[in-house]
């Protein structure tokens, strides 16, 4: 029997939503309920074995599988313990066997649900067996496309240009789990540098001090996170509390978790088919006389694990709570009937990454964009789609060599009583912050550059003010839209080991300002550690940037405000800055105390540098801490 908050009252409950026997045909070994998930896209064909699919699907038949739901875990207890293990899923049953690691063998990991200001004590045991389970490759661009599978040719030898990278076949399992989107304490909050090796574990406290909302769990270990999360370390947090309970939202098998992310497989040099063996092949671009790594993107898009997914859905409202857990690729989502035509009107975004939104929202012009570690709360209202089929497309790919669809909804034909009616009004406690009243005037700032390096490289530099420029590279200038006057930024720190610069005081309020000078370059979600966060303003300019010089060649003006989608207005850790933005954030750092990172949500460039240690301290303590702390002003 199941209470309102959405599962039944078990500790752990599976649900696979399928259709009779197609389920115990894609059951995998003895875990029957071993996630998979997902759709693929469309690649081109890559010079492999005699024999090899050639053209978008890849031989895999789409919408074939049924949708997979993870597990759901509701501890009736304080504490719980999730293992780590090596294991094989099926990520399209078409495929070979995949092998990943994952929490408790599951792929996502098991969705943990929970109840707000109920303490949780969480042991993360590393049992995993073994090195790696991935072949990593480094790939010329774009003359072999990187988004394409296999690596080798029919005698097996890599293709030309294409090598191992070094050292990644050789990583043994170390771990530290984090708990993104929390106000944890920073013994609890996963520091990167205290991982553990197989036969340790990681012990946790997680107080759930905050309102409902869906946090997810990853793996965050030091430098090489982006090939950790990639081997499938990752899973959803919900937290539940009274507001929401009031609303009687759609749940039980009518709230479902999404988690998208692409992947790529090796194929065999024989035949040229998909052996199900992970690929992180990424490109090297040619920059400056040099081949510079960029970021991994694949050509197959999963839904909770399972490449093209379908989901059988009744003609009532569903709640689904999307989750972009890729290493970097951004998803713009939209739903669309097999005819192409668009049906966004049945869609209510009612959440973000930190909460309820104060009321429901409607998918802006152009599609749902969802960032990696973004997450959406949706309501679809499927009795305005009765007895049709469409599909959640990502209008990113559709321009390019990846197939846009993502998943298929079979909508019954008919016609089901719901008593559920979209509120007008969501969450009582949602305050829009406003600089000067919810935010006081006596608060911090935090200046934050990001920025191509002149070696082609993305960068984040934290940054001081000064009074004028001091000439030399390192410098970025502005003229402030506000008052007119040029504000000068010199670059302090930017590698992770250089010396702490960032020391707010617990239960202060701080603004952060994020500026992507560009013009080259990608884009960066910024994801803060401990605080939750309203985005105050996003301004777009034309850049002044000059990559030799590293430095801009005289301040940058022009800048015009972007106004927020309403959805965009919520409570959120991570936020999307396009080159030529200034985004500004600002939060109250309360709930723990510690040391604690920000960085960019793209795995390659976290682990390449674009993430940078500060700390929270009480003001009491800040009084006897001498330290070197910048980038902090009014």
């Amino acid at each position: 029997m199941a209470d309102h908050d959405g599962y039944p009252k078990a500790q752990i409950t599976r649900r696979t939503l399928t259709t009779g026997a197609l389920f115990g045909a894609l059951s995998i070994g003895t875990n029957m309920f071993r996630v998979a998930g997902a759709s693929p896209v469309a690649a081109p064909a890559v010079p492999a074995g005699a024999g090899a699919p050639t053209g978008p699907d890849w031989g895999l038949t789409k919408f074939l599988d049924p949708l997979r739901v993870p597990p759901v875990i509701r501890p009736r207890e304080r504490d719980l313990e999730l293992h780590m293990r090596r294991t094989e899923v099926q990520l399209h049953s078409q495929l070979p066997p995949t092998t990943v690691w994952a929490f408790d063998g599951e792929f996502p990991g098991p969705t943990i649900d929970v109840r707000s200001g109920k303490e949780l004590r969480v042991e993360w045991f590393n049992d995993i067996e073994g090195r790696m389970p991935l072949v990593a490759v480094q790939a010329p661009a774009p003359a072999n496309p990187t988004n394409t599978p296999g690596y080798r040719d029919a005698t097996g030898a890599p293709l030309a240009g294409h090598t191992i990278i070094d050292g990644v076949a050789d990583l043994p399992s170390w771990t530290i789990t984090h708990l993104h989107g929390a106000p944890n304490d920073g013994a609890s909050d996963g520091w990167p540098h205290n991982g553990v090796l197989k036969g340790s574990s990681q012990l946790t406290r997680f107080r759930n001090r905050q309102p409902s909302t869906a946090l997810f769990y990853h793996d965050h270990s030091m430098a090489i996170t982006r090939y950790t999360f990639h081997t499938g370390l990752t899973g959803m947090y919900l937290i539940r509390d009274d507001e929401e309970k009031a609303l009687r939202l759609p749940c039980g098998d009518r709230e479902i978790p999404l988690l998208l992310c692409d992947r790529n497989f090796d194929t065999d040099p024989a035949t040229g088919g998909l052996t199900g063996q992970l690929l992180f092949k990424i490109p090297a671009v040619p920059y400056d006389g040099a081949l510079v790594p960029a970021g991994f993107t694949g050509p197959f898009n999963t839904v909770n694990g399972t490449i093209w997914p379908h989901l059988d859905v009744r003609a009532q409202w569903y709640r689904f709570r999307l989750l972009n857990v890729s290493n970097g690729r951004i998803y713009t989502l939209n739903l669309a009937d097999d005819a192409g035509r668009s049906h966004n009107d049945a869609i209510s975004v009612i959440g973000t990454d930190g909460g309820l939104l104060p009321a429901p929202a409607p998918v802006p012009a152009g599609g749902l964009t969802i960032a990696p570690a973004e997450r959406l709360d949706l309501l679809v209202d499927f009795s305005k789609l009765q007895g049709m089929n469409v599909r959640l497309t990502d209008a990113r790919t559709a321009a390019g060599p990846t197939e846009p669809d993502l998943m298929q909804f079979r909508v019954a034909d008919k016609p089901v009583t719901d008593p559920f009616r979209l509120p007008a009004k969501l969450s009582p406690s949602y305050v829009r912050l406003q600089h000067g009243t919810t935010v006081p005037e006596d608060h911090d700032h935090v200046w934050v550059g990001l920025v191509m390096s002149k070696k082609g490289h993305p960068e984040m530099w934290e940054l001081e003010e000064v009074d004028s420029d001091p000439g030399g590279p390192g410098v970025i200038q502005l003229v402030d839209p506000g008052t007119g006057a040029t504000r000068t930024f010199r670059r302090r720190d930017s590698m992770f080991d250089d010396t702490v610069g960032i020391y707010i005081d617990h239960g202060r309020w701080a603004i952060w300002n994020f500026i992507h000078v560009g013009p080259l370059g990608p884009v960066h979600p910024m994801h803060v550690h401990l605080a939750r966060f309203q985005a105050l303003f996003r301004r777009n300019f034309t850049t002044t940037w000059d990559l030799p010089t590293e430095r801009t060649t005289k301040p940058i003006s022009g800048i015009t405000d972007d106004p927020l989608a309403k959805h965009e207005e919520g409570w959120k850790d991570t936020f999307l800055v396009n080159r030529g933005q200034w985004v500004a954030v600002a939060g109250k750092f309360e709930g723990g105390t510690g040391e604690y990172v920000y960085h960019c949500h793209v795995g390659d460039h976290e682990d390449d540098g674009m993430m940078r240690p500060f700390v929270v301290h009480p003001p009491e303590v800040a009084k006897f801490h001498e330290h070197h702390g910048h980038g902090m002003g009014m």
